[in-house]
């Protein structure tokens, strides 16, 4: 089944209200891009996808393995460079997993993480197709 998330800009700032038809946030840009900052830019919602994906596939794998674990948390940091062939963007992560856990099944569960569904989603081929409605 398809993912559908729909969107609508207001006149205030780049702030949008964005909806899956049963959950909504909203989004924005900061105020050093003229925007009101009362939402998540953009770059934010993604990496905040892709970190909530890596967390997520930790504590699934270790309730999988009955593996004692306690918080997870992510720190990621990203920075973008122009180049000749466009933008390099490059991801930094650090991850915290609280248990009691040896450091095989830590090792295991952040190589479960970069497994996640949404790092290979953004690792794959991406055709964006613009439908004017």
């Amino acid at each position: 089944m398809a993912t559908v998330i729909k969107i609508k800009n207001i006149e205030e700032g780049y702030q949008s209200i964005i909806t899956n038809g049963k959950h909504t946030i909203i989004g924005d840009e900061p105020i050093a891009s003229k925007g009101t900052d009362l939402g998540l830019a953009p770059s934010e919602l993604i990496l905040s996808g892709l970190a909530m994906c890596k967390v997520g596939t930790v504590r699934f794998i270790a309730r999988k393995n009955n593996w004692e674990v306690g918080n997870v948390t992510a720190e990621l940091v990203q920075e973008v460079a122009r180049g000749e062939g466009g933008l390099k963007t490059t991801i930094q992560i650090k991850m915290n997993i609280e248990g009691n856990l040896t450091e095989e099944q830590k090792d295991e569960l952040i190589k479960q993480a970069d497994r996640c569904y949404i790092h290979r989603l953004l690792n794959g081929e991406w055709d964006i197709l613009p439908i004017m409605l």
